[in-house]
């Protein structure tokens, strides 16, 4: 009696995390994404020792204390980018709420217990004994997470303006504690990042712009309300009124400095903006300082990485067959691009001040390490291979696994209309 060959099953995956073959993948867009994100890491490292050493040494410390920092945090978010593209899909849905609360809590300690600071005229650093953080920007990643596991449980109901209640009131929630603190420019950010998920996840375009425009309305409120803000705005459409150091100051030395620049630069470390004509020469001006050290050419080289890495967050949106990878993955394209709009566009002078760092390039521990982990968890999509051995992120295993579903769905369709044999 001959045996019937059956084909093994492959085991199911659960919540589990393998840290095995850490650098295993097979996907392009892993690693487009990958070499776009270390090399602008290590640019941003190179551009915050060059713009940060004198102020430094003012302040009584090495010439490196501000490298040395932010190295220490790229240290820290490098490994963990990688251990969060491990995770799975199960694991982020399980993890959504208790990451959105924590977040939450932590801003609330911000902004209700004498553990906040202010900083910049904004309460939203938290300081527990040695370690100061801002939980502002844990809570983009939070949110994104939780958005994307809900959006991925209802992905089939989007139609329907009651289906977006939960989702709208988390956001709500996020953006009001944020705001407590004063931190406009987060809270734009984070108003951005929910509308592209709401975008990507395919509500309709009536809701969307209803929920554009109330959110345009309480940031018109909150403008308004605020007489740093509308000083902010004054010294934007007159900059030359700026004097001290006001925001029109600031915005017009960046300019200076820029134009110093030429096409080529003064050289790597010395530009003289950074001796103190510049305030926040290696935050938020720290586009400024590129490009009067290595000119057009270095600025045009920022402004391409950002193509590059928002070409690779697309076709990982496209190739992604689930709801949660399209909707993270597009809320972390949002997040970066449009940080990066807004702080080149302040040192340019197309916006007012709104103290928002350049993703990946400027000084900030808790800004790269946060920027670090959406991109680990977007990598995560990026390599995860689902019970077939294919992998998702793959444009032709997208096209292969259509194709399959076509042709099964073909053979029954001929089988029903068979004859059944008697």
């Amino acid at each position: 009696m001959s045996r019937v060959a059956v084909p093994e099953l492959p085991r199911l995956r659960g919540a589990r995390v393998s840290l095995g073959r850490m650098f295993e993948a097979e996907s392009s867009n892993f690693f487009m994404l990958l070499g776009v994100t270390l090399f602008m890491v290590a640019f941003g490292l190179l551009m915050v020792l060059s713009s940060s050493y004198v102020d430094a040494h003012s302040r009584g410390q090495s010439w490196f204390a501000s490298f040395f920092s932010q190295a220490v945090y790229a240290i820290i978010g490098l490994p963990l980018m990688f251990l969060l593209s491990r995770f799975t899909v199960r694991w982020w849905a399980r993890l959504s709420w208790l990451a959105l609360g924590f977040s939450w809590v932590l801003q609330a300690l911000v902004v209700l217990t004498p553990l906040g600071r202010v900083s910049g005229g904004n309460r939203n650093w938290l300081a527990i004994g040695p370690i100061a953080f801002q939980p502002s920007e844990l809570i983009k990643l939070a949110l994104l997470v939780w958005l994307a596991a809900f959006f991925h449980r209802r992905e089939r109901h989007l139609d329907r303006f009651s289906t977006l209640i939960p989702a709208l009131l988390a956001s709500a929630v996020s953006l009001m504690l944020v705001l407590l603190g004063g931190d406009l420019g987060t809270t734009m950010i984070m108003s951005a990042l929910v509308l592209g998920c709401l975008l990507v996840a395919g509500i309709r375009i009536r809701h969307l712009v209803v929920i554009l425009v109330i959110v345009a309305g309480i940031v018109v409120l909150f403008v308004l309300t605020s007489s740093n803000r509308l000083r902010r705005i004054g010294s934007f459409l007159h900059p030359s009124t700026g004097v001290d150091l006001g925001t029109g100051y600031q915005v017009q030395q960046g300019m200076w400095g820029m134009a110093n620049g030429g096409i080529f630069g003064v050289g790597l470390g010395n530009s003289q903006s950074k001796w103190h004509w510049l305030p926040a020469s290696s935050t938020d001006f720290i586009f400024a300082i590129t490009a009067e050290e290595l000119g057009l050419i270095g600025a045009l080289l920022v402004l391409a990485l950002f193509v590059f890495l928002a070409i690779a967050l697309v076709r990982i949106v496209r190739a992604s067959d689930t709801a949660f990878g399209r909707v993270f993955t597009g809320g972390v394209l949002v997040w970066l691009m449009t940080e990066a709009i807004v702080n080149i566009g302040v040192v340019v002078g197309l916006f007012p001040v709104l103290g928002v760092p350049l993703p990946l390039f400027s000084s900030g521990g808790t800004a790269l390490i946060s920027t670090l982990a959406s991109i680990g968890v977007v990598l995560s999509f990026a390599r995860t291979r689902p019970l077939g051995g294919e992998h998702p992120a793959d444009p032709r295993a997208v096209a292969s696994r259509r194709q399959a579903q076509g042709a099964a769905s073909g053979t029954a369709r001929a089988s029903a209309r068979q004859p059944a044999v008697r």
